[in-house]
């Protein structure tokens, strides 16, 4: 008996073993189920984060401030950010880099670039040849990127989240101007991923703040459409949006709220730092006046002293909103010379008369977009520091004809607590009252390309054609595929933006190319030759506009099909044969586009093609696309959209092998599939 107990001895050591095994692992997954979002301002950022038992909270610095701002002061070897750079600005304005995120994605002679080099002189910007951007050059062993700058404040911006939460962080969800592009999308994912951040999504600002503003009024969301206008002037930029509300019938959970984005309005130049800038402008011109006649030189010429000048002038617009006056003072402002002038309100409204004449202009876009009136409108609601300004609010209030402008929201943290809360919807760790979002396009893509045609017998002619891909405040994500069924060669194809006539002529030249990219496709006649007893179903081309707005081209491939007798000697046989493919290159799924990818699965539905009509015969074929799992490791064969380009009553293989009922009836069959290589 005593042998007996001893052999059990171990086994019990053993399950124990496993048991602490178990429960340490447990531990520290719950470790690790944090997440954050960046609400990444032009002045300054917000973060937020979710974990277990804290619930959407604001994280504090290391001044227990609950926003930080976005400046970088770079030397040889110390970095600082946040508040202690906003120090060093006055000591080292050289080194000291702010308002970067508005050369993000731009080439050198963009004109924000130009721009930027006139507003904040003393950064030295060189050219790279390699991307056609610019670089910061801090010394001459020292340069970097808009991106790089991006990435070490991205970086901060976790290490205060980690800190904040007592636990690493790697999953977060990071706001963008809605007016951003492709190649400034690109840049911030770029930079989140020199961070090491895993971004989940990267979120419109303007969408971002209406869901903050839906999950808290909930309960005020029934299935009357309520129509909401947000008024965001912030430093950099101001971006008016029309967001509609209402309970929606959904598949998995029933009758939920859900916003949609109507419309949208934005002027990418008008915020509080070019009102700052006039009244740094303006004090400069004071102090040099004061010292007229004593053969000083230009205040303006000395960057210490425009740093110092910037810093009041940013109090003063502060201090104005509030009263009618104000002395702006500063102690030894250039060579050990004090500066004190009075400032008025009216004073600072005559410098800023043109930036209040363009108010309107948001609302205006937004409304149009939306293609709707004013009384349409329940209620306008006020977002971001600059709208703080009375002279801002009082012509806004005349340009919306309403009683009042509402400002029950806090105009500072609602970017970061809809990023949060949508952080935390993506998450796998943490479950959250669903919330439908539906974010608009706001620059239609399209793709264009160019074929022989035979107009008359003998005569030949190429012809261009356009198809939109993604319309103008369109819902996404989505995911859309394009039939070309008149090609039997390699043939290229471009991707560009769609008409871009809502922009002005300023916006149009800041905005940059209009051409994405250029597809070139290779084996496409070899795929012709390799089957030539089959019948084409065209070249097909898969495209993904992902939750973060960017654009990926995920595959290309041609599918032939043959009618074949469906009985069941041949069904090994032909499942054999559909199973292959010829892999003639590499065309798979980009790494974003997996990371960002939606896992809606949606129904394939025909939507009529855009641009030019085609003459009889002609049969490109624009689809939106149901999800297609993609396995990490070896590419496997893409699986068949439903409905694609087949006739009503088709089936795909698996269901042909499944169903006995229909053995022995003609039914056409999906023979291969051949993936082409793009570059």
């Amino acid at each position: 008996m005593t042998v007996k107990v001893r052999r059990q001895r171990p086994r019990r050591r053993v399950f124990w073993a496993l048991v602490a095994v178990l429960l340490a692992d447990l531990l520290a997954l719950s470790d690790t189920l944090a997440v954050m979002s960046v609400d990444l301002g032009s002045e300054s950022m917000k973060v937020a984060i979710v974990k277990p038992g804290v619930p959407m909270e604001i994280v504090l610095n290391k001044e227990s401030r609950r926003k930080t701002p976005v400046i970088v002061t770079l030397k040889e070897n110390e970095r600082f950010f946040g508040d202690s750079a906003a120090s060093m600005a006055i000591k080292n304005p050289k080194a000291t880099l702010r308002y970067f995120q508005h050369l993000l994605g731009k080439q050198a002679d963009n004109p924000h670039v130009a721009l930027y080099q006139a507003r904040f002189p003393e950064h030295e910007l060189t050219f790279d040849p390699q991307r056609q951007t610019v670089h910061f050059q801090i010394s001459p062993q020292l340069q970097f990127s808009p991106e790089e700058v991006l990435g070490m404040v991205l970086n901060y911006s976790r290490s205060l989240a980690e800190d904040f939460a007592e636990q690493p962080i790697k999953d977060a969800v990071i706001t963008v101007p809605v007016f951003f592009n492709q190649a400034e999308r690109r840049a911030v994912l770029q930079a989140a991923r020199m961070a090491g951040l895993k971004v989940l999504q990267l979120i419109n600002d303007n969408t971002a703040t209406a869901l903050s503003y839906g999950v808290f009024r909930r309960k005020d969301i029934n299935t009357t459409a309520q129509n909401i206008m947000f008024y965001d002037m912030g430093s950099g930029s101001t971006v008016c949006t029309i967001v509609t509300y209402q309970m929606v019938k959904t598949k998995e959970a029933g009758m939920q709220p859900q916003l949609q984005i109507r419309g949208v309005g934005f002027d990418r130049t008008l915020g509080g730092l070019e009102m700052e800038l006039r009244l740094r402008e303006h004090l400069a011109g004071l102090f040099n006046e004061q010292r007229k006649g004593q053969r000083a030189k230009d205040v303006r010429e000395n960057p210490r002293a425009m740093a110092k000048l910037l810093r009041e002038a940013n109090r003063l617009k502060t201090v104005l909103s509030a009263n009618a006056d104000h002395m702006a003072q500063i102690e030894g402002l250039m060579d050990d010379v004090d500066f004190k002038a009075k400032v008025t309100r009216v004073e600072f409204e005559e410098l800023c008369a043109d930036l209040f004449e363009r108010v309107p202009g948001p609302v205006q876009q937004a409304l149009q977009s939306a293609e709707m009136s004013l009384d349409e409108i329940e209620q306008v609601i006020l977002v971001g520091g600059a709208t703080r300004v009375p002279k801002v609010q009082e012509v806004l209030l005349k340009a919306v004809g309403k009683e009042e402008l509402g400002k029950n929201i806090n105009a500072d943290e609602a970017a970061a607590m809809g990023a949060v809360y949508q952080a935390a919807a993506l998450s796998k760790a943490f479950k959250v009252k669903p919330f439908v979002v539906r974010d608009a396009v706001v620059y239609p893509i399209l793709v264009e390309f160019t074929r022989e045609v035979e107009e008359e017998p003998g005569v030949h002619s190429l012809k261009h054609n356009k198809r939109v891909l993604f319309s103008r405040m369109g819902p996404y994500p989505q995911r859309k595929v394009i039939t070309f069924n008149r090609y039997s060669h390699d043939f290229n194809f471009h991707i560009n933006y769609g008409d871009l006539g809502f922009l002005g002529p300023e916006d149009l030249r800041v905005f940059g190319s209009q051409n994405l990219t250029t597809v070139k496709l290779k084996g496409v006649g070899d795929s012709f030759k390799k089957y030539p007893d089959y019948e084409s179903k065209g070249i097909k081309a898969h495209f993904n506009l992902d939750e973060s707005g960017v654009l990926s081209l995920d595959r290309v491939e041609s599918v032939f099909e043959t009618l074949v007798e469906d009985s069941p000697e041949e069904e090994s046989t032909l499942t054999k044969l559909g199973n292959t493919i010829s892999s003639l290159f590499g065309g798979g799924t980009t790494p974003d586009a997996k990371e960002n990818g939606t896992d809606t699965v949606q129904e394939e539905e025909e939507s009529p093609a855009e641009g030019s009509k085609d003459e009889p015969g002609e049969q490109v074929e624009l689809k939106e696309e149901a999800e297609a799992p993609v396995e990490d490791g070896s590419q496997p064969l893409p699986p068949e959209p439903k409905g694609d380009a087949a006739p009503e009553g088709e089936k795909a293989t698996e269901k042909e092998n499944g169903d006995k009922s229909e053995a022995q009836k003609p039914v056409v069959f999906r023979a291969s599939v051949t993936r082409f290589g793009f570059r």
